[in-house]
Parts: C-alpha cells; sequence; structure tokens
C-alpha cells in the first residue's frame, strides 16, 4: 500500500466514524459513556484531527458490534458472503448476519444471569425479534411478556425494554433493527 493509500485510508475513518454514530441515533456523549473515551477525542477522531489508534478503534468496533475492518473501510473482497464473526457486549453474543448500514440483522444469544436485575433501556430504532430457541422474558414499559420458540414482537427502541431468559437456559434469537425507526419496518398494503 503506498503513503497516499494509507492517508486515504486513514482520512476516510473519521467521516465513517461519525456517519455510524449518527445511523445509530447516539451523541458524542452517549458514545463516550459506552466506549470510556471522552468526547473530546471522539470528536477529533470524527473530524479527522487525531489519528485513530487499534485501541480506540477496539473500543468503537465492540460498541457498534462490527468488524474492525469495517470502521477503517478496508476493500471488500467481491465475496457476498457475511462472514460470521461474533461479539460478546453486555454479557450478550451477537452474531451479525447482515452488513453494517440499513437494516441489521443478528442472531442474538443471552445466556441466564442469575442474581442481575432487569434495566430496562430506552435507544433510537425500531427493533424486530424473533425467538429461535429458549423462553424470552420481554419487559416492554409496563408489560411483561414472555415469548417461546416461534413467537415475535416487534417494538419502538424509544420504549424502555429489556430481554432475558425467563429461565436457566441461554435464549435464541433473531433480531432485526433498524436506526430509522419505524421507517425500516414495511408493511403490504392493499388495494
Amino acid at each position: 500500500m503506498s503513503s497516499r493509500t494509507k492517508k486515504d485510508v486513514l482520512d476516510a475513518v473519521g467521516p465513517r466514524l461519525r456517519e455510524l454514530r449518527r445511523r445509530r441515533g447516539m451523541t458524542l456523549a452517549e458514545l463516550a459513556e459506552r466506549t470510556g473515551i471522552n468526547e473530546s477525542t471522539l470528536s477529533r477522531l470524527e473530524g479527522g484531527t487525531r489519528k485513530p489508534t487499534l485501541e480506540l478503534l477496539l473500543s468503537l468496533a465492540e460498541v457498534y458490534a462490527i468488524p474492525l475492518d469495517h470502521l477503517v473501510g478496508a476493500p471488500r473482497t467481491g465475496d457476498p458472503r457475511i462472514h460470521l464473526r461474533p461479539v460478546t457486549r453486555d454479557g450478550m453474543t451477537y452474531i451479525p448476519l447482515s452488513h453494517p448500514g440499513g437494516v441489521q440483522a443478528h442472531k442474538l444469544l443471552i445466556p441466564p444471569r442469575p442474581g442481575t436485575e432487569p434495566e430496562l433501556r430506552t435507544h433510537e430504532g425500531f427493533e424486530w425479534i424473533y425467538v429461535l430457541a429458549g423462553r424470552l422474558r420481554l419487559l416492554l414499559g409496563d408489560q411483561r411478556l414472555v415469548l417461546k420458540p416461534g413467537e415475535a414482537a416487534e417494538f419502538d427502541t424509544h420504549v424502555p425494554h429489556w430481554l432475558g431468559p425467563d429461565d436457566d437456559q441461554t435464549v435464541e434469537l433473531l433480531v432485526l433493527f433498524g436506526h430509522q425507526g419505524e421507517r425500516a419496518h414495511l408493511k403490504a398494503r392493499t388495494t
């Protein structure tokens, strides 16, 4: 790789990081809290005045649940297959089934976490979940639901929510998540 090409790759990292954060509806403050990287450093990374280090990029790749090479724009090989690279975050394992951008598809494995109190969270987007195996306990606002294999749920992620096993077995889910909210959820219209 020539020095000009390296410079081009490094120059493209900042805008790519900014776009990822914006698509996920996160502020710099929220990203700083989740990564442990201060807001100033994140702002300079996105603006291109700070060179990305491996340590910084690893933290960001973990929060965004994407492979490191997607952050630096490594060239694709032309291979159309999705290469499954699991990411573990908050005790859950995310297996990507789609490339970053647009609606994200993941297989999600949630092991039992005895003694852990559910912590309801909110964020930008719209989520659709389908239970593959196990029993899922879904806390959605003031609703308490238990979903079994073959059952699905969809919800606006602005509503406080929590997902976890309803018993001592790992739950396996198919999750579709759209950062654009309900626009990611298409419905067929009848004439």
